[in-house]
This record gives structure tokens, sequence and C-alpha cells, in this order.
């Protein structure tokens, strides 16, 4: 009985030993938590609630980004002529390749010349068979240029520049137009009446190729061009923004010179030569106007139409 005593005394005993310890825990626990956060940052407060409300509100109100436009094929121009003609035109190049002991003649070296001017042009040196292979037995003539697939811009951005300039759009699109020469005549005409850039549909019709920017004589750098995979979805998407969409064709409604749609926003819509504009795309068209031609021809190059159109677009405002 005594033992059992004295360990019940022992169990009871309040004789101070090794304990378990909080680590620190609660005396973490009475440490400030530095000062309070403004009401609009405290989770379940009015003020926090008005706040995120408005931050959702400024998130809707954010004009989503444009989506990037497509990009054309990389392509080769090939023979001294040729080439020498797109280095001096200022056509985009990434390389020169010239065959291995070469003939060194005058256009040899005016070609090598211009790429060493540029600056970004890699001369890289290669034997005939290679050449071969590269241009598909083309007669390359021991010169070939490499030319970057064009970055072709997306149809909203040619809108927004205008906008960015304070200035009404004045946009061309081609319908059908498959000559490169063309599209590089009527890039140029726009860049000289103050448009803001070209459309062409991704099918059956011509695109940024080192023959259009040489005919554009370098104003495709500083001027646009859009492909779509759809026109007469892209001209709906024009006149859903505000601007009036005018086909050119030889049987149009009203005349050029008549028309005073011309001196606001406006995309001017230009078919092939041969067959004009698609149904569908003249169906879309708000006006459809002619060019007068006293002389009697049927028709006119397209280039020559846009020029002819574009300057009556400046005529009206200036």
């Amino acid at each position: 009985m005594a033992g059992n005593s004295q360990r019940r005394n022992r169990r009871t005993s309040n004789k101070k030993g090794m304990q378990v310890g909080s680590g620190g825990n609660r005396r973490r626990g009475l440490e400030g938590k530095g000062p309070t956060p403004p009401a609009s940052a405290r989770k379940g407060h009015k003020k926090n609630r008005v706040a995120n409300a408005q931050a959702k509100q400024a998130v809707a109100r954010r004009p989503a980004p444009r989506r990037g436009g497509a990009k054309g094929t990389s392509e080769m121009v090939v023979g001294r002529n040729p080439v020498f003609e797109a280095l001096r035109d200022g056509v985009p190049a990434t390389t020169l390749y010239v065959q291995q002991y070469i003939d060194n003649d005058e256009r040899v070296r005016e070609a090598l010349q211009l790429a060493g001017e540029r600056g970004n042009i890699h001369l890289m040196e290669a034997p005939r068979p290679e050449l071969d292979r590269m241009t598909n037995g083309l007669n390359h003539q021991g010169l070939v240029l490499q030319v970057p697939p064009y970055e072709y811009a997306h149809p909203e951005d040619l809108t927004a520049a205008a906008y960015d300039n304070n200035e009404d759009p004045l946009i061309v699109a081609l319908d059908g137009v498959t000559d490169p020469r063309n599209l590089g005549a009527i890039v140029r005409s726009v860049s000289a009446f103050g448009g803001h850039g070209v459309v062409v549909p991704e099918r059956r019709a011509a695109g940024m190729t080192a023959g259009a920017w040489k005919s554009s004589a370098g104003t495709a750098a500083r001027t646009p061009v859009s492909r779509v995979t759809n026109l007469t979805r892209a001209l709906e998407g024009y006149q859903k923004a505000g601007i009036t969409v005018v086909g050119l064709a030889a049987d149009g409604e009203h005349t050029v010179e008549d028309l005073e749609a011309l001196a606001g926003p406006v995309v001017i819509v230009i078919g092939s030569e041969g067959k004009g504009l698609g149904r569908l795309v003249g169906e879309t068209c708000d006006y459809r106007v002619r060019i007068s031609m006293p002389g009697g021809a049927e028709s006119l190059n397209a280039g020559v139409a846009a020029g002819i159109v574009l300057y009556e677009v400046a005529r009206r405002r200036a």
C-alpha cells in the first residue's frame, strides 16, 4: 500500500520536469500582422466588392486584341537581271545565293554591291548543282535571291490606321485580280492618294509576290495588304463598322463623279478585267458605280480603274 501511495504522489506532483514546448507558435501568434489593409482590399467589405465590379467592367470595355494577319509563302527570284532589279527596287530579301566560280560580270557585281549596301542580306556561295536543286532546274545564271514570306495585315488593321490619324478609311478590295503587277500598281495608287490599304482574297487572286512588290515601286513597304479567306464576309464586317462599300462595275447604277458616298469612309471593290465583280460580292456592295468612258472602251485595266476612282475620292476629300 505504501508503494502505491508513493506512485500516486509522484503522478500528482507539481515538480517541473522536461515538457514539450510550442516551438514559439504562441509567441508568433501574439505578434502584430502589420497595418490594416484599406477597405477596398479587405475581402467581404462593401468597398472591396465595388472595386472588383469596376475591374470587371474595365476588362469588358477593353477591346479584344486583333488576330495577326496571315503569312504568304517564301519565294525565289532567279537570274541575273531579275535579281538585280529586285534588289534595286527594294524587294525584301534574306539571302543572296551566288554560284561558286561564277563569271563576275557587271550584273553580278551590281547585285553583290546592292546586297552589301542593304546590310541585312546574307551572302552564300553554293555549287551549281545545289542552285539547280533549289530552283528546280530554272536558268538561274548563278544568282538566286531568297524572298521571305509577306506578312499580311488583318482587315481591322487598315481601319485602325485610318482612325489613328483621324481620317475616314479609304480601302481598296480586289475581287479576282490575278496579275501580281496589277496588285502592285494598285498598292502604288492607294499610297499615292492617301489610302489605308488593300484587301485581297486568299483564293484565285494575286498575292504580294516579288513581282507585285516591284510593281508597287517600294510603296508596299508603307501600304499594308490584308489577305482574307472570304471577301464577302470581310466586306460585311466593314459595313457593320459604318463603312460604305462601293463596287466598280461597267453597268453600275451611278457614275464615279456623281456618288457623294465617296467623300466618306469607303471601301472600293474592283473586279477582274474580264469578269468584273463576282455575284455575291456585287450583291454585297452598297453602291455599284461606273467610270464614264466617252471613247467607248469596254473596260479598263484594274490598276488604271483603281487610280481613277482613288483620284476622285482624294479630290472630294481635299
